[in-house]
């Protein structure tokens, strides 16, 4: 794959003040947090100049970040090597606890913020940017304290050993995902790309094996554009399917690490009901996806694509198999439920501990966890109190992220009100006439109302409302 395949809705700068209104709306209904109180950046700005560093350097090893073009919140940096039998994976994390203490002034304000929001107009971070993009930032050429995962794996992936310590680290260059997969395509990778590119395939073949579910499915984004803004819609790429499997496999190392201690926060997900299963079988078997009786969710839909309308719809209605992901904190005997079923396999989050609260707190655990000592008091006091609080933020970035699209479609449509266009219904409600469509220009997805819509297949609809005000889009069968 040497390009990202993307759509995109541009909406014109002479809309940007509107918009500008809109997003200020979202950011009042959500109650999202504004500037950090003073307090916490006169913290903040003190703590990133005197860090607590710790005694092992490996700032020799040849680090790299791989994230989006502009991104300054650098959570991870990795090298790739080979060894005898297999390769070993060099991953640095962040050190937000060398900087942040539980219970500090930019910790209690991080636990009213849960994780960094992002919007078109802006970030809400995590922390405030002296430590978020600066001093705790992995950027290329300062050296940093991190927490290093050094993991084993053998010829064929599979994870033979982990460790986690505490080091000093040095970025040597910060790429992004177009440049990596350039690399991989035109033969010109080395060293850790290359490796990276190995790993990943052979990560996601173990994956599969044991039935865990990546949907391909296209993202949705709001970015500037200019002196206005657009929704982009596109495919990921296969460097960042690689890039996820190296998060992955930390986190199924910490998340093991954790249940051999009886003490830990896990990310886990219940097995999908029955009933729910049988019923996605169904729709499968309506689209003509086929599903075979020996097949797993996962088998059927590391092979579907995203641009095929049936495959399409499917996708949408299977994502109801994957829902129901929690934290849970546990001390002493591990919880019963402490699986990931996309994952398919125990897990936690470590790895994104600048824009994410619950990392840092699972990754202080493992440090102690590896380095033979107790969980310091101060996390175990307050890690029972993170799922709550991870639950309830997460809900309202999520709502953001919605809100945000669902201004940009309504926007852009505003002035084709009674116009027709093609779309592919991706969604029907069970128990109301109606369901989703997706129309393909400009791309947008929303509700239409209509008896019997006829799930994969491509309709005409007229488009009903378009309205900034209430973030509203909706169209009929024409």
């Amino acid at each position: 794959m040497s390009a990202v395949p993307y759509e995109s809705i541009r909406v014109p700068g002479e809309s940007r003040p509107r918009l500008d209104e809109g997003l200020e709306r979202i950011r009042r209904e959500l109650k999202l947090p504004a500037e950090f109180p003073r307090a916490v950046v006169d913290e903040a700005e003190w703590v990133a100049e005197v860090p607590r560093l710790p005694e092992i350097d490996r700032t020799d090893l040849p680090f790299v970040t791989i994230d989006p073009p502009g991104s300054m919140d650098l959570d991870q940096a990795l090298h790739l090597e080979e060894r005898p039998g297999g390769y070993r994976v060099w991953y640095a994390i962040a050190d937000v606890g060398a900087f942040v203490r539980p219970d500090s002034a930019i910790d209690r304000e991080a636990r009213t913020r849960g994780e960094t929001v992002y919007l078109p107009d802006g970030r809400i971070p995590l922390h405030p940017p002296v430590l978020s993009e600066g001093a705790a930032s992995l950027l290329p050429g300062a050296v940093r304290p991190a927490a290093l995962w050094c993991v084993d794996l053998d010829a064929d992936g599979r994870t033979v050993g982990a460790d986690v310590m505490r080091a000093l680290v040095r970025s040597r260059e910060r790429l992004d995902y177009d440049y990596v997969q350039a690399a991989v395509d035109t033969g010109t990778a080395d060293g850790t790309l290359r490796l990276l590119a190995e790993i990943g395939r052979l990560r996601l073949a173990l994956e599969r094996g044991r039935d865990g579910v990546t949907l391909p499915t296209p993202e949705r984004e709001v970015v500037p554009d200019g002196d206005g803004y657009q929704v982009v819609v596109r495919v990921p790429l296969e460097a960042e399917a690689w890039n996820a499997q190296i998060s992955l496999l930390t986190g199924m190392a910490a998340a093991s690490m954790m249940l051999d201690a009886e003490i830990g926060l896990l990310r886990v997900l219940p097995p999908a009901p029955a009933e729910e299963v049988a019923r996605v079988r169904r729709i499968a078997s309506a689209l003509g996806v086929p599903w075979a009786e020996e097949a797993s969710y996962g088998d059927v839909v590391h092979d579907l694509d995203p641009k095929i309308p049936e495959q399409a719809a499917f996708l949408q209605e299977s994502t109801v198999l994957l829902r129901g992901a929690e934290y849970v904190a546990f001390n002493g005997a591990p919880p019963s439920d402490a699986f990931h079923a996309a994952v398919a396999a125990p897990y936690a989050h470590v790895t994104a501990p600048l824009r994410r609260l619950i990392d840092r707190y699972a990754t202080e655990i493992c440090l102690a966890i590896a380095a033979g000592e107790p969980v310091p008091d101060e996390i175990q006091r307050i890690m029972g109190e993170l799922p709550g609080v991870m639950a309830a933020t997460g809900r309202r970035s999520a709502a953001a992220e919605r809100a945000c699209v669902d201004l940009i479609e309504a926007s852009v449509l505003r002035e084709r009100v009674g116009q027709t266009f093609d779309a592919v219904v991706i969604d029907v409600d069970e128990d109301r006439p109606g369901g989703q469509v997706q129309i393909a220009d400009p791309p947008v997805v929303a509700r239409c109302d209509g008896e019997s819509l006829p799930l994969g297949a491509t309709v005409r609809v007229r488009l009903t409302r378009a309205d900034p005000a209430t973030r509203e889009v909706r169209f009929s069968l024409a």
